[in-house]
């Protein structure tokens, strides 16, 4: 088993493991947000006349404020800010979504995006801290369970916006979401968040993890992984829609995600911890590689068909990078870490969505579906090369 030197509390057994499920719970929560914007972007782009960059622009909001909290906030976690991370991170997203409720113009729609970004950005590398020290001997499971639940959270969140829209209307997901996140940071004021001894002290320290050719390695896969995030979050909906298929039918097609991220999530953290990281996600990136090219190409429901293979190789990617980052990081370094890991898939995300709707509109799907394929396999290749350096120099300082 791989070994990862991380900060640590007593092992998670029994009793102790719930405060674990607390915080997949709420990662879910946080994900429904992100879903259900996501699926009600065709509904928001015909109801107030926006353009498909407009509904590009939106999406890239929270791209880059969530990018922005990762880089700048993530290291407080590492000195002992946990719980005041979590607790403001629910409560700006909150006043994320009540600006929803009311928004009308193009800037009111960014504007309650760029809250919820900062939240969700706040939230995620504080949670995975205390993911990763609660339990250190089982990191990769963890790890692991957390993406199903996050994943879940994503898929589901479509579903029940789809729903809450047909049948109430466009603003009652946005209503459900202000409230439930209400309700998370009530419970949040009552629990134990401590994550462990705060133990950062290095000044500059995202530039020194850039420097390990480690996390270079999972920066580069996670690019990878990322550049189909953006092109879902802006695209999806929009081609669906472009494709005869109904609201009830995008969120549908989304809720296919859920079932292999429950059941394959958990044993990818694991499997990825057991062998090493950078071998499992040479696999799931192919194969998600070539399922983003023929979403360029094929039929509707070839495309609905082939999404749930796409949601099974993720499923092993996104927990692999998280354990690749928690083995290359310092211990004293694992929330800074998680944060640059969930920064650089944000900005990547957000330039795809951003670029990616801006491709569709004037090129079709066939252009950047293939592209981004295709890029795809050209960071694997960049990741394989920077862990196999790595591995070099890890070999001779053991030698030595």
């Amino acid at each position: 088993m791989t070994e990862i030197e991380v900060p640590s509390e007593a092992p998670a057994t029994g009793a102790a493991r719930r405060p674990l499920y607390v915080l997949f719970l709420l990662t879910a929560l946080m994900s429904l947000g992100y879903g259900g914007i996501f699926t009600l972007l065709a509904d928001i782009r015909d109801r107030f006349g926006f353009s498909d960059a407009d509904v590009g622009l939106i999406a890239f909001a929270g791209f880059a404020t969530g990018f922005t909290s990762q880089v700048v906030l993530a290291r407080y976690a590492d000195r002992g800010h946990t719980g005041l991370m979590l607790r403001a991170g629910v409560g700006i997203a909150a006043f994320g979504m009540v600006g929803m409720v009311f928004a009308t113009e193009l800037w009111e729609w960014v504007g309650a995006r760029l809250l919820i970004g900062l939240g969700s950005g706040t939230v995620g590398p504080a949670v995975r801290r205390l993911v990763i020290t609660r339990d250190p001997e089982r990191v990769g499971a963890n790890l692991g369970t957390q993406t199903a639940f996050d994943v879940s959270g994503f898929v589901l969140g479509p579903l029940l916006a789809a729903v809450l829209a047909q049948t109430i209307g466009l603003r009652a997901p946005f209503v459900a979401l202000a409230v439930v996140y209400g309700i998370v940071l009530l419970v949040l004021l009552r629990l134990d968040l401590h994550a462990g001894a705060a133990t950062a002290t290095v000044h500059r320290a995202v530039r020194g993890l850039l420097k390990l050719p480690a996390v270079q390695s999972a920066l580069a896969a996670a690019i990878a992984f990322y550049l189909t995030i953006g092109m879902f979050e802006a695209l999806w909906s929009v081609l669906l829609r472009d494709l005869g298929a109904a609201t009830w039918l995008i969120g549908l097609t989304l809720s296919i995600f859920t079932i292999p991220m429950i059941v394959f999530a958990p044993k990818g953290g694991a499997l990825a911890q057991r062998k090493g990281p950078i071998k499992v996600v040479s696999v799931s990136i192919l194969v998600a590689a070539v399922c983003t090219s023929i979403y360029g190409v094929g039929p509707l429901w070839l495309l609905i068909a082939v999404s749930a293979i796409h949601a099974t190789a993720d499923a092993f990617t996104m927990p692999s990078n998280q354990v690749a980052v928690a083995i290359a990081s310092p211990p004293d370094q694992v929330a800074t870490g998680q944060g640059l890991l969930g920064a650089t898939g944000l900005a990547v995300a957000g330039m795809a969505a951003l670029g990616g709707a801006a491709v569709y509109e004037a090129f079709g799907r066939a252009a950047i579906f293939g592209g981004t394929g295709l890029a795809m396999v050209l960071f694997l290749v960049l990741a394989r090369w920077r862990w196999s350096v790595h591995e070099r120099l890890a070999g001779a300082a053991t030698a030595a």
